[in-house]
């Protein structure tokens, strides 16, 4: 089969045949369906996380089932899946507590290499490698779907769409009628502003530099949009809060200005919420004293805080129902060999998500 490699931390990628290794007890065998290109694909491809290579890249897919391991219960073949780039073991101390998106077996549980190549095993980035024709992955690393959702759609639930909904819906639970403000607006940042949609915010104020983000952001239900480049962001914030400031802040573009500013953004009282992931190394700085006379909540958002075995149901049913839209989100329709191009147009703002199809 064909995979997407990472060779070396900023080299272009490269499409290698590799050779499926032979299915542990509780693993799975999948036909791809289709694979989203995430942003965090690219910090791992130029170095920004720590990952092993060569490696085969992707973490947001969907695909069926072809074959189980001799322990597996919870799927069979000809069954669609969605991959979970964090496990959910369910027995795990955090699982227990109902913290599974903070499952004790992340990080280790998918560590085995899943493909070979010219006689040396190769892993696969979160235990899934969904940037490649077939998928080998651990059953805590999938969730069984009942759906007639287009593929194409059902891959961005494995990442994006649920830590962006999830991070408004299940972490700082926005309340209705409250004022948000979602710093970015790609596929993750959108997501968010959907999910306080869907919470019934009153006033969602969208932050993006590219123009066609923020119109965007207007079709999916914001309110206010703000370009960057028109002046301090804080202060438009405040003019157009009557100089309160926001009651829930998002951030999803992962830097630590805008960081700051949702910070500053926030009202007394208020909620701010990180969403995107930065280098393991960055710190980031603020007014110790603030937190305390202003009573501000700061919250670091995990995929959304999804408990993925009954939240991911929850995401497909807003899907078909029509409060939940997907669709507009696939800008484009890509094969393996076009992922540095998708990555270069994410760069440039061109789109929400492109994403490989089978």
């Amino acid at each position: 089969m064909k995979a997407v490699i990472v060779e070396a931390y900023g080299e272009p990628l490269v499409v290698s045949e590799v050779e499926e290794l032979p299915l542990g007890a509780h693993e799975l065998r999948l036909h791809t369906g289709a694979s989203g290109v995430c942003h965090s694909d690219l910090s791992i491809a130029k170095g920004e996380y720590p990952a092993p290579v060569p490696l085969v890249l992707g973490h947001e897919g969907v695909g069926t089932v072809v074959e189980v391991g001799e322990a597996v219960t919870g799927a069979r073949p000809g069954d669609r899946v969605i991959g979970t780039f964090v496990p959910a073991c369910g027995t795990c101390w955090q699982c227990q507590a109902g913290r599974s998106h903070c499952c004790d077996g992340s990080g280790r549980i998918g560590d085995p290499p899943r493909v070979r190549r010219d006689g040396v095993d190769i892993p696969s980035l979160c235990g899934l490698g969904t940037m490649a024709e077939s998928m080998r992955a651990n059953e805590v690393n999938v969730v069984k779907v009942e759906t007639d959702l287009p593929d194409d759609q059902l891959a961005l639930i494995g990442c994006g769409v649920t830590t962006g909904v999830g991070a408004a819906l299940w972490t700082a639970e926005v309340k209705p009628g409250s004022s948000v403000a979602v710093f970015g607006c790609g596929g993750v940042g959108l997501s968010v502003l959907q999910g306080a949609r869907i919470a019934g915010a009153a006033l969602i104020i969208a932050i993006d530099l590219f123009e066609s983000k923020r119109k965007a952001a207007l079709d999916q239900g914001a309110t206010h949009v703000i370009d960057p480049e028109d002046g301090d962001v804080v202060e438009q914030l405040q003019a157009i809060t009557k100089g309160r400031g926001v009651e829930y802040t998002f951030e999803a573009i992962a830097t630590l200005g805008t960081m700051r500013q949702a910070y500053d953004a926030t009202c007394k009282g208020g909620t701010v919420t990180y969403v995107g992931g930065l280098s393991s190394k960055a710190e980031l700085s603020l007014p110790a004293n603030m937190l305390h006379l202003q009573a501000k909540r700061l919250l670091g958002s995990a995929y959304g805080s999804a408990q993925v075995r009954r939240h991911i149901p929850q995401l497909i049913t807003l899907v078909e129902t029509g409060r939940l839209d997907l669709g507009s989100m696939v800008t484009r329709r890509i094969g393996l060999h076009d992922v540095d191009a998708a990555f270069t147009a994410m760069e440039q703002g061109e789109v929400i998500r492109s994403v490989i199809t089978f």
